[in-house]
């Protein structure tokens, strides 16, 4: 008989014998359960499918078949642990808790379930929750091309091991805050996620109706509706009504400027069309929104260091995060929707002073080369010098750029104030050549959407920037940044410690004051990822195997 019909015919004996398999020892009935696995490639118990069959096999082998949740209290730990996957925006129900409580109810009465199915259950369902809290639920890299994070399991580390460790410790949360700790920036979204399920269940917010832009002074019917709205999120706070609740008063005008800047608009008071609509957006969008947030992190998490410089595409700003405190933070600029600045993680090197600017190949073909040919004074006018394959300057006006076939030549602008890189751009190598640079058009950054690049990332404050990557390396300061630049000479400065950087996308955010901040999803990111989210789990191996001890 082949080993898949000894299999599948031992899964028949099993499931449908409850008698026999109740007379087998924990395990032998255990062995069953995995012979069959890897005989059909698949296994369901008590309806529930096993996708961690490969571990548990290591797990119980190394265990010699001795079940890991005989202990009552640590069934219950691990109940409860499953529940508060709710904190982190997760479903407890992909850990099959309400099928886990049932069975352990019934465990020391009358089951359904034999104790070898819920040791296997109970494992299988520790397993996920421990992989979506150390790797996220979703893998990033079937939505984003560019992801290049490491997010597998080390050759050193052996999750059986850990696994194991984990079951035997006195307590699973402990050991899980221990192993997969949670930083502020985690923690505040979290207790975020708390405040706005919580105005959820109290019933959400009322629309503000539609009509004409309200502005301070204003008498309308609709303010009230205003006041309403605002005082569930605590952009206005919860006093006195006024003698007229339908005046756009002052307290009114202040609380519609803090919900303004929370949500990425431009804080000038007036209520119109793109305020309104950020008012009206449902609660539940905003739930998600913030449980998206949650999964991204954990995507990156895990793998983070203690000092690197942050992106976040989304809310077009880039902060400095040195031995877990965030030290600096400021605007920038992104790409614009149909160049989109890529997710990827960098390591930057070096900063350069006055640089120039070889344009790019994308940025040659869909806007450079349309100006040369309608307007021949534009490389002048933009200080741009056309270098032949040997990097020798040629005079742009002999060639017939209109019946240029290819591309031999390269474009550079010169240093100086209207370098589209500005005076100092950060240099981190990659493919996509994207960098941080400064811009010479600075007052783009007092706009609240700041989708205007062709993909690199435009720095507000970069002399700022310079001096806090630079501190404490050979005399750098902000004053010596600014005198270097003033030289008008091209200068490159390599870090002493290269700093990693994360350029990321996330939609909302909390900080530790409470305050709760939700951007544009210009690139129409989170409804592909919140569809993935709230699909049914998928483990993948590659992340919950480690070698053998052959290295096999």
């Amino acid at each position: 008989m082949s080993n898949i019909a000894l299999g599948l015919g031992l899964l028949v004996v099993v499931l449908c014998s409850p008698m026999a398999a109740a007379k087998a020892s924990m395990e032998d009935e255990l062995n069953g359960y995995l012979d069959t696995l890897f005989s059909t490639g698949s296994l369901n118990i008590q309806g529930l499918p096993i996708l961690t069959g490969p571990l548990q096999a290591r797990f119980y082998e190394h265990r010699s078949f001795q079940p890991a949740w005989s202990d009552a209290s640590k069934v219950a730990q691990l109940l409860a642990l499953l529940a508060s996957a709710e904190k982190d925006g997760l479903d407890p129900e992909d850990y099959n808790l309400s099928s886990l409580r049932t069975m352990s109810v019934s465990a020391g009465a009358e089951s359904q379930a034999s104790a070898a199915e819920r040791e296997m259950l109970y494992t299988e369902s520790f397993i996920r929750y421990a992989y979506h809290q150390r790797f996220g639920k979703v893998n990033p890299k079937t939505l984003v091309s560019t992801w290049n994070f490491q997010d597998e399991i080390t050759p050193d580390v052996d999750p059986v091991i850990t696994l194991n460790e984990a079951v035997e410790s006195e307590s699973l949360e402990a050991f899980r805050a221990g192993r997969i700790p949670r930083g502020p920036l985690y923690q505040n979204v979290q207790r975020a996620l708390h405040q706005y399920r919580a105005i959820a269940a109290a019933g959400g917010w009322r629309a503000v109706s539609e009509g004409k832009t309200l502005r301070a002074g204003d008498r309308d019917a609709r303010v009230p509706e205003l006041r309403q709205r605002l005082l569930v999120t605590g952009d206005l706070a919860d006093s006195v009504t006024p003698a007229d609740v339908q005046i756009f008063d002052d307290a009114v005008d202040e609380a519609v400027k803090r919900f303004q800047a929370r949500h990425g608009l431009d804080a000038d008071g007036a209520v119109g069309p793109g305020t309104l609509a950020a008012m009206n957006v449902p609660v539940s969008t905003r739930v998600d929104q913030l449980r998206l947030t949650l999964e991204r992190a954990r995507w990156v998490f895990g793998a983070l260091d203690s000092s690197f410089v942050l992106v976040n595409i989304a809310g077009a700003e880039v902060y400095v995060m040195e031995d877990g405190e965030r030290v600096w933070r400021r605007r920038a600029m992104v790409g614009k929707p149909y160049r989109k600045t890529p997710i990827f993680r960098g390591l930057m090197t070096y900063l350069e002073i006055n640089p120039t600017w070889t344009v790019p190949p994308g940025i040659l073909r869909k806007d450079v080369l349309p100006k040369v040919r309608q307007d021949p004074d534009y490389l002048s006018r933009s200080n741009m010098s056309v270098l032949d394959r040997s990097g020798k300057p040629i005079d742009p006006s002999t060639v017939d750029w209109n019946a240029l076939k290819g591309m031999p030549y390269t474009f550079r602008q010169e240093p100086g104030p209207t370098n589209s890189l500005g005076l100092i751009k950060f240099m981190f190598p990659n493919e996509h050549f994207v960098f941080l640079h400064d811009t010479p058009n600075r007052t783009l950054f007092s706009r609240a959407d700041r989708n205007f690049s062709s993909g690199c990332i435009r720095v507000e404050d970069p002399f700022s920037l310079a001096s806090v990557l630079l501190r404490g390396q050979d005399g750098w300061n902000e004053p010596a940044v600014v005198a270097a630049v003033d030289t008008g000479q091209t200068r490159r400065v390599s870090l002493n410690r290269p700093w990693p950087v994360y350029i990321l996308y996330w939609t909302a955010e909390a900080d530790g004051t409470g305050q709760v901040r939700f951007f544009r999803d210009a690139y129409q990111r989170d409804a592909v990822l919140l569809e993935a989210l709230d699909a049914d789990s998928v483990i993948e191996p590659r992340m919950t195997m480690a070698p053998d001890s052959t290295g096999a």
